[in-house]
């Protein structure tokens, strides 16, 4: 449905015929780690993020999984060859 409360005429999946069913029934204002993300919107009470109405709670823990201007560094580490088993491999 669409918000009519922050961002009126935008899809919501936090609105309802009973109007908004998220804590406090409003969003809340985007943090400085969103800085940068392309899902941050101005509306009525500042920014706020458009697709998730605390990205406070979704920063608590970690990198916010809609963020599009970050992204999780993987680390992999190189196999370990045995120079025994190697070498006998390449002789077989």
């Amino acid at each position: 449905m669409q918000c009519q409360t922050v961002l009126p005429g935008t899809e919501c999946s936090f609105w309802t015929k009973q109007g908004c069913v998220f804590e406090g029934s409003k969003c809340q204002n985007v943090v400085e780690d969103c800085d940068g993300c392309e899902r941050v919107v101005d509306s009525e009470i500042g920014k706020v993020c458009s697709v998730y109405p605390s990205p406070s709670f979704k920063w608590a823990h970690g990198l916010c999984n809609f963020a599009t201007h970050k992204k999780l560094e993987i680390k992999t580490e190189e196999q370990r060859v045995n120079p025994l088993k190697a070498s006998k491999r390449a002789a077989g």
